[in-house]
Formats: C-alpha cells, sequence, structure tokens
C-alpha cells in the first residue's frame, strides 16, 4: 500500500507541505516505505520522524531518514544540488 500524497501551497509555517491520507506507520524492526518527493522546501514536521524520504537533488533521489532534530527545518536541506570541486593534478605540465 503507497501513501497518497498531496502538496499544499502554504504549511504551518509558511512553506510548501507534504500532507498524506493515509500515514505509513513505523514499526519496530522494519523499515519504513520511501516516499519519493521533489519539494525540497517542504517543511519537516513532527509526525514525519521515523520516515525515510527520497528528495531529488536535480540529478536523482537521495534517501533521508527523518529524525527529531531535522523537525522544523526543510527537506532540501539534507541533500546538496552541486558536487564538490577539486583541482586534479595533471601530467601535462
Amino acid at each position: 500500500m503507497r501513501p497518497t500524497l498531496q502538496l499544499l501551497k502554504r504549511s504551518v509555517w509558511k512553506g510548501p507541505n507534504l500532507v498524506f491520507q493515509d500515514l505509513p506507520q513505523v514499526i519496530q524492526g522494519k523499515t519504513p516505505p520511501t516516499i519519493k518527493t521533489q519539494a525540497r522546501s517542504a517543511t519537516i514536521l513532527p509526525n514525519f520522524v521515523g520516515l525515510k524520504f527520497a528528495v531529488h537533488n536535480g540529478k536523482i533521489y537521495q534517501d533521508v531518514y527523518i529524525t527529531e532534530e531535522m523537525v522544523g527545518r526543510k527537506l532540501g536541506e539534507f541533500v546538496p544540488t552541486r558536487k564538490r570541486f577539486t583541482y586534479k593534478m595533471s601530467k601535462n605540465k
């Protein structure tokens, strides 16, 4: 059974928010189902604790497991959109 997901324009904390029709229950010993979303600006609410989201970074979906410390922040804060830049030494100098 897949949870149905709805994106609202405004939320309690003035930002897009994800609302579930039938929220998956977190059962001890079982991994929660992954919920795919592209709403990086969605605020993490207290009822999301224990769930796993697959957040889109512009190229792929990266898994984020929600903990209590993440409540009140945005989903996109935990999935970087850019790779680190490093200089590579070349042999032809």
